[in-house]
């Protein structure tokens, strides 16, 4: 942990190209920048500098504007093109291309800065040291969100493991306490006895059926912790048993719309789209006010699909944007479990209820690369 931690604060030298079709002009630059210690690649062409980037991670790049075959504009657009490349630094260098024109292109182009021949040598070094340095930062707190999400994961998998010992030691030491003491109890009722006695029996006959409520508490906590179906039959019967179970305790009519049959997956996997629907479960029956909840689960295309769709009073006027800060602790669970799986959710008010959209690719498969989206709507707390 500590290794991984000092790491990440000290992620090293970052890589500065520089681009030039002639060599003297490269070993320049060269001369200039080594004293800033960091790893510097040289490329005599468009062609050969796009071969780098596609290979390597670059902070920086320095190009000349003027170059045969893709001069420094043509470069530079192409570079911007690529997801990857949307946020380099680029920086002309010109002995040419000096009006306000040319900077204007240039920057439309995607460059940061634009460096008049002959060049300053410290300020060059200044220029590109500020744009290294905000490279390394971001690559640093990439980094360190990389260690907050392993961090993460650990805390909510460490939670999950101790609700199922919870769960257990509740059904199987308090619950079979339970049980024996109500066997214990329930010799001492015997039939065609004095009415003092009988009176007696009237007594223990109440504290029995007291006893009868705390052994279906008691087994309720504990499956509502840690369904054991979970485990033994997999996540189709967990979720029958608990959506039968909640229209029960709610009053909310609850559908869960499924295939007959529905095939095992990793139990990481099938314990956070079970916690998905609970918690969105809760958060209709605490704040929805809803008369109706619709539990839908698909399998399909290397994903596994589940939304959650009630008929209450929504979730805003859509007037209001999602801030983090706005989040309660019911969706904040939610989109932090999607987002271990990297996967997609999209809450939003449909007009006539909310709607809560999960997608999770499933093992062997992968989405499309992207952020969790959030229609621009408020969120009551959890």
């Amino acid at each position: 942990m500590c290794s991984q931690m000092s790491a990440s604060s000290n992620p090293g030298p970052v890589n500065i190209l520089m681009v030039d079709d002639q060599p003297a002009k490269l070993l320049s630059y060269e001369v200039m920048l080594e004293e800033l210690g960091e790893s510097l690649l040289k490329a005599s062409s468009g062609r050969e500098a796009l071969e780098i980037l596609l290979k390597t991670d670059v902070a920086v790049v320095l190009m000349d504007v003027s170059m045969p075959e893709l001069d420094g504009f043509q470069l530079a657009e192409m570079i911007r093109e690529h997801p990857r490349f949307q946020k380099t630094a680029i920086i002309f260098i010109s002995a040419v291309h000096l009006t306000d024109l040319d900077r204007l292109k240039g920057y439309q182009r995607g460059a940061v800065d634009y460096i008049s021949v002959p060049v300053i040598p410290d300020l060059l070094r200044a220029k590109v040291s500020v744009f290294a340095e905000l490279h390394r930062k971001a690559r640093q707190l990439e980094l360190l969100n990389l260690e907050l999400r392993r961090l993460s994961h650990s805390l909510m998998t460490a939670q999950d493991e101790e609700r199922r010992r919870i769960a257990r030691e509740l059904h199987d030491g308090l619950g079979q306490d339970l049980t024996a003491a109500k066997m214990m109890l329930g010799s001492l009722v015997q039939p065609n006895q004095h009415t003092i006695e009988r009176r007696d029996n009237r007594t223990v006959t109440e504290v029995l059926s007291m006893m009868d409520s705390a052994i279906d508490q008691v087994r309720t906590l504990s499956h509502l912790l840690h369904p054991p179906l979970l485990d033994e039959m997999g996540l189709l019967s967990a979720l029958r048993w608990y959506t039968d179970g909640f229209a029960k305790r709610s009053g909310v009519v609850t559908i869960l719309d499924a295939p007959q049959e529905f095939p095992r997956l990793e139990p990481e996997l099938e314990m956070a789209v079970f916690k998905i629907v609970q918690e969105s479960l809760t958060n209709v029956f605490r704040h929805a006010e809803a008369k109706q909840a619709v539990v839908k689960l698909q399998e399909r295309a290397g994903s596994v699909t589940v939304s959650i769709v009630d008929n209450g009073k929504g979730i805003g006027n859509g007037s209001h944007e999602l801030h983090p800060n706005s989040y309660g602790i019911g969706v904040m669970g939610i989109k932090q479990r999607v987002e271990e799986f990297k996967g997609r959710v999209v809450l939003r008010d449909t007009g006539a209820g909310t709607s809560v959209e999960v997608e999770i690719p499933t093992p062997n498969s992968q989405l499309p690369a992207a952020v969790p989206r959030f229609s621009k709507l408020t969120v009551r707390p959890v």
